[in-house]
Order: C-alpha cells, then structure tokens, then sequence
C-alpha cells in the first residue's frame, strides 16, 4: 500500500521571502543581536535559548509596530497560495511548522492556513521585554532544544502510513530533514544538507514544489 503524502513547511523564509525574525531584530533590536543570531547558526547556542535572548532584547510595548512592519513589508513567496490550493485539492495534509513566532505569524497566514495546521512558538507581553512560550517542545527523542520542535511534530505522524515532506530554509529545518522522506531546501538548509549528505531538491518558488507532486500523481 502506496503511503499518504504529508508536508511539513517551515515559514520565515520559506513561505515568506525573507526571514521575519531576523528582519525584526534588524529593526527593533539593539545592537548586540548579531553575536546571537550567529551563536545560533553555528550550534553554539541552542534554537530555542536563542530565540528566547533574541526577543528579550525588544520592549513588549513595541508588539503592535512589529506586527504592522511584518505585514507591511513581508511578502509571500510565489506561487504558495496555489501550492495550498493544490494541497486541498488532492487533499495532501499540509501543516506549517515554524520557528517564528504566533503574533505575527498567525496575521501573515490569515485566510491562506488555518490556525489549527500551524505549529510555532508563543508569546506573552506581559513584562517589560517580550517573552517567548513553548508550546511544541521536543520530546524524549531530541536533545536538541529546538524550542518548536519540528522533528517531535514529525514523529507524532506514523512513518509506515506517510511519505513526509520537509520544505525549509534554515538550521530550524535541518533536525526535520535528517528524519524526512523527501526534502526541499534553499539557502543555508541546502549548504547544511550538502555538509551532511541529506538527499534534497533546491527550490525558488512553490510552483516546483507543486509541479513535483503533479509528477509524482502521475508516475502513481
């Protein structure tokens, strides 16, 4: 029996041109962020106590003007919207599994994804600096502090029933394409998969994403 497939598709970056967070820290943070963002990427630090510092260093009064900027200034990548229309058509479950963060992750996906196939982090602006909450955290099979632990969301899907699908960009993608079936990557995913010999496809826009499953709906 030929598998179900199911796609797991990071945000920031991905379905979005440009990487949110680190467009935020550019514009609201003081200096100092760069030292974390690169204590991050190079696993020094974990995903998760990154992110965290990342955020702390931003008054949470400021929320409102960071969710105007995002929505003012990210755009969606081409061809994503009918990679979503495809996916309900031949109803392939696609969930988003993000890094980023739910207030402005949710008003960038609005009318486009429901909330309930969204995984990413959480927030609170109670206290002086913005605080980030973990709603998806790694389970006993991860030592890798992720903080929205895609691997962990992976897992929770039986791989005798799916063919999963990994779409990303970054380090926050590269723990769910070391257990995926079929990976598409760009920027420093692609230099982190040729560094470990991860099988993927390069893309630039979903049209080829799409265009991939049309291929495989055929040969099946």
């Amino acid at each position: 029996m030929s598998k179900t497939k199911i796609i797991f598709c990071d945000f920031d970056g991905t379905i979005t041109e440009k990487d949110n967070i680190i467009d935020i820290m550019k514009n609201f943070a003081p200096n100092g962020w760069e030292l974390i963002k690169e204590q991050i990427l190079n696993q020094e630090i974990s995903i998760r106590e990154g992110i965290g510092k990342l955020f702390s260093l931003i008054p949470s009064d400021r929320k409102n003007e960071i969710v105007d900027y995002v929505l003012s200034t990210a755009k969606i990548r081409e061809g994503f919207k009918e990679f979503v229309a495809y996916t309900k058509e031949h109803n392939i479950p696609l969930f988003i599994v993000s890094g980023g963060i739910d207030f402005f992750v949710y008003p960038m996906l609005h009318g486009i994804i429901n909330q309930d196939k969204i995984y990413c982090n959480g927030s609170n602006f109670h206290g002086e600096a913005i605080q980030i909450l973990w709603p998806h955290s790694c389970d006993s099979s991860c030592g890798n502090d992720c903080g929205c632990c895609k691997p962990t969301i992976l897992r929770g899907y039986d791989s005798s029933r799916y063919e999963k699908i990994v779409i990303g960009d970054s380090i926050t993608d590269l723990q769910a394409a070391k257990i995926a079936d079929k990976v598409f990557a760009r920027d420093f995913l692609i230099e982190k998969c040729e560094e470990l010999s991860i099988a993927y496809d390069p893309f630039s826009t979903f049209y080829e994403i799409v265009q991939y499953l049309e291929e495989k709906e055929v040969r099946v």
